[in-house]
């Protein structure tokens, strides 16, 4: 018996008790290898000895001090950090602690800095479907996930969505990326002329869609589309880069690979590596800049904002990126990960779609491929894929409700930046076991 209230309470979790580089290790010995950094959190594996020791030194020196009385050394050197590697218009960073609070902070400020700027009529927000931002109410209400929304609809603020960049479903036959991309533009500002363009917030969006598609990425030239309309309309471009971003895709920020800027982008998991709960909103100079000359008071907040020894270690994972490397292992290992997931599975008559970029990858999961029919989602095949893949020894992170909310499944896998060749063999042979226990009962039945 247990008096935690866990996440599935139905569920008989094994006890984590040691981490090992990609390795978990439970209390009966059993090793399991993270190959989705718990969900695409633990991006340097676990036990990292330099964050670990930040952390107990920022705890022996200072371990809390309240932001509203105090700065702090950890914190000002973070963003600094984060700053110095980010485009010169995102010029602040306002730390929270964790992904939903970063969002919910870029909803917040976004609206605040219209109100300040003389247009408080401004009161939509345009998110996508098949989205996820988080699960407080201002997270869930722009994301697009529909069965993660519909028990809670009645409490959420107003949001619509438009359709994903999704080109595995959502191209057309003999449609281009460059059209498709246009269509979508088209969309999106078909609804911000229907909602009135004046009375938008802003458009939010994930630029590598994560956990509810299974890494997506855009097609080329659909941000820079996007960038443009909303600079048009005068719209602010939030984009979630909370799982996605801080290296998981190859560059620090995800968005760099599209040639934009946004005005508020989210981060989280990989920016503390799951050593210490933190998550951080970069503002555009010109957003800071107008609460400043404004109320100069952001309306906002939470205790444990910009917390020492979080920012401590937040900033040793930073070192670890950039001063020792890891960051540049991403794209090659991504490369050499997306050559053995095709080489296993490219031709699988159950895997539709491989799709990602540097260490962030997913498998979608069909019924019948040329159709791209899904499997019925009573089955819960990816529930049952996670649960294989944990009898194997392997960690990854399988979601249902790919296609609509309903249907679909996917495999996502985010392993760490420490995973060497052998241990990218072992994921794939450990998933292409998980596969063939779980999608040969499910076409049988």
């Amino acid at each position: 018996m247990t008096s935690v209230f866990h996440r599935n309470p139905r569920e008989d979790y094994p006890i984590a008790v040691r981490g090992e580089g990609a390795y978990l290790i439970d209390r009966g010995g059993k090793r399991y290898l993270d190959a989705s950094g718990g969900a695409a959190v633990s991006c340097l594996g676990h036990s990292d000895a330099a964050v670990v020791s930040a952390i107990q030194e920022q705890l022996a020196r200072l371990p809390f001090a309240h932001t509203s009385f105090f700065t702090n050394e950890p914190m000002e050197a973070l963003a600094d950090a984060l700053v110095a590697r980010a485009p010169v218009s995102l010029a602040k960073v306002y730390f929270v602690s964790g992904g939903s609070e970063a969002i919910e902070a870029a909803l917040k400020l976004a609206r605040q800095y219209f109100v300040e700027k003389g247009e408080p009529q401004r009161r939509y927000l345009i998110g996508r479907r098949q989205s996820y931002h988080g699960n407080t109410l201002g997270a869930l209400a722009v994301g697009g996930n529909a069965s993660r929304r519909k028990q809670f609809k009645p409490l959420l603020i107003e949001a619509t969505h438009v359709s994903p960049c999704y080109a595995y479903r959502g191209k057309q036959a003999g449609e281009t990326d460059s059209a498709y991309g246009e269509r979508l533009a088209a969309e999106l500002e078909a609804e911000i002329r229907r909602l009135d363009g004046d009375k938008v917030i802003a458009f939010v969006a994930e630029t590598v869609v994560g956990a509810t598609l299974g890494a997506v990425p855009p097609v080329a030239g659909y941000f820079k589309r996007v960038r443009e309309l909303c600079h048009r309309h005068g719209i602010l471009l939030i984009l979630d880069e909370v799982m996605c971003g801080m290296g998981r895709c190859g560059t620090l920020y995800a968005f760099q690979q599209e040639g934009i800027v946004p005005d508020l982008v989210a981060v989280a998991k990989g920016l503390g590596a799951g050593y210490q709960p933190i998550g951080a909103t970069l503002v555009a100079k010109h957003i800071y800049d107008t609460i400043v000359s404004g109320s100069g008071f952001f309306q906002h907040g939470h205790t444990y904002l910009g917390h020492a020894a979080a920012c401590a270690g937040a900033l040793a994972v930073q070192h670890r990126l950039h001063e020792d490397g890891l960051l540049a292992r991403v794209a090659p290992l991504g490369a050499l990960l997306e050559k053995k997931l095709r080489a296993a599975f490219g031709d699988h008559p159950h895997v539709g779609d491989i799709r990602g970029r540097g260490l962030f990858w997913g498998l979608e999961l069909v019924a019948d491929r040329g159709s791209k029919r899904p499997f019925d989602p009573a089955q819960r095949v990816y529930a049952r894929v996670k649960k294989e893949a944990l009898k194997a020894g392997l960690m990854c992170y399988p979601m249902g409700g790919t296609v609509d909310g309903s249907q679909g499944d996917h495999v996502l896998l985010a392993p760490p930046f420490v995973i060497d060749e052998a241990q990218l063999d072992e994921l794939v042979s450990k998933l292409g076991a998980a596969l063939d226990v779980v999608l040969k009962s499910a076409v049988a039945a």
